[in-house]
């Protein structure tokens, strides 16, 4: 499509500007020329000079004005001659392709309109039209994760994101803020959540391995067509905050196994307030000390095992039995029983949620 819309600018200029005009790409084949016989010409020599900037350069007569919204250039018009005319005709030509390219973008571009459908700016009703203005495959399921750069270095991460899903017509990859970078992915039926994981384990690899960039992914549902892709969006997206909040410490969340935390997210903090004093009428939590809190964690850890417990811990199991009997003593629950270690387990989860305030989406 940009080919096209090249041509059209350059076909209206040649006229203005006597001399030979086109645009090549970021592989220095010609896509647009004044010139008709020239386009789909290679120069090898060019595409050498697209890497490095955005400069003006000079080669065989031409003059080169690398252009596109990329740190590496997508484009290069060329004007014929290599006086300070050419220069002035090239760097026009550059501007004025941009902001037409831009244009376009912002009206028809695919991942625009997908961009805008996960941020909640496009009308339900709007989003039917636009799908069929684009030509959009609506029959296939598709899901959103998003990609949270945690330490970063010069490297760009959303570029090498970017170039592992280079199909721009099945998967879409753009930036919505400075440290989260969004993937809508194009997905076989039958595709699980282990898969997915599979997936988003291949990306922190790549971004850790060889950029040494650290990150974390969050996994939103498979969903069908294009409207629910808002929904899978908000679910990538709680599943890095309750990821955050509850502490797993797993670079990957995906919303399907949030289990119990999800539920406690979703929950009012004036609900969770009234939770925590109801189950520890006998005692605040906060008269647990370090040593305790830590032993509670093991406890759980080990399936309540009081033999299991006491040997991971090193100490001896009437120590443990002892440490047991003084958190019922000050709490009432007794973390021996079934019943009263799901209690007390969400009461620290829920207290975790708390303390941590975090950003409900």
């Amino acid at each position: 499509m940009s080919n096209r819309l090249f041509q059209g600018v350059i076909h209206q200029m040649r006229d203005v500007i006597d001399r030979v005009i086109g645009v090549v790409d970021e592989n220095a084949t010609i896509i647009s020329c004044s010139e008709l016989s020239k386009i789909g010409e290679t120069n090898e020599f060019v595409s050498l000079e697209l890497n490095d900037s955005h400069d003006l350069f000079v080669r065989d007569g031409y003059t080169y004005k690398p252009f596109g919204t990329r740190l590496k250039p997508d484009y290069a018009v060329f004007v014929e001659g290599a006086d300070e005319a050419a220069a002035k005709y090239a760097a026009i030509l550059a501007v004025s392709l941009l902001s037409t390219k831009q244009y376009y973008d912002e009206k028809y571009d695919r991942s625009n309109f997908i961009k805008n459908v996960i941020l909640d700016n496009i009308l339900p009703g709007d989003i039917y039209v636009k799908e069929r203005e684009l030509h959009f495959n609506t029959d296939v399921n598709r899901v959103v994760l998003i990609v949270r750069i945690l330490q970063a270095n010069d490297v760009s991460a959303f570029d090498i994101v970017q170039n592992l899903f280079p199909d721009k017509q099945k998967d879409f990859v753009f930036n919505i803020s400075e440290s989260d970078i969004v993937l809508v992915k194009e997905i076989k039926a039958g595709i699980e959540s282990k898969d997915l994981e599979k997936l988003a384990r291949s990306i922190l690899d790549t971004l850790g391995s060889e950029y040494y960039i650290r990150a974390t992914v969050g996994i939103g549902t498979i969903v069908f067509g294009v409207k629910d892709l808002a929904r899978s969006f908000k679910e990538a997206q709680v599943a890095l905050e309750v990821g955050k909040v509850f502490g797993t410490e797993k670079p990957i969340v995906s919303y399907d196994n949030l289990g119990i935390a999800r539920l406690i997210y979703q929950l009012p903090t004036t609900l969770c307030e009234m939770f925590l004093k109801e189950v520890f009428k006998k005692g605040s939590i906060e008269s647990l000390d370090q040593e305790t809190l830590f032993t509670i964690q093991r406890f759980f850890e080990n399936n309540l095992n009081v033999s299991e417990t006491s040997r991971k811990l090193f100490v001896h199991r009437n120590t443990l039995v002892y440490r047991l009997d003084k958190i019922k003593k000050l709490t009432g629950l007794d973390l021996r029983e079934f019943d009263d270690a799901i209690i007390f387990k969400v009461a620290l989860m829920v207290k975790k949620y708390l303390t941590a305030n975090p950003v409900k989406y």
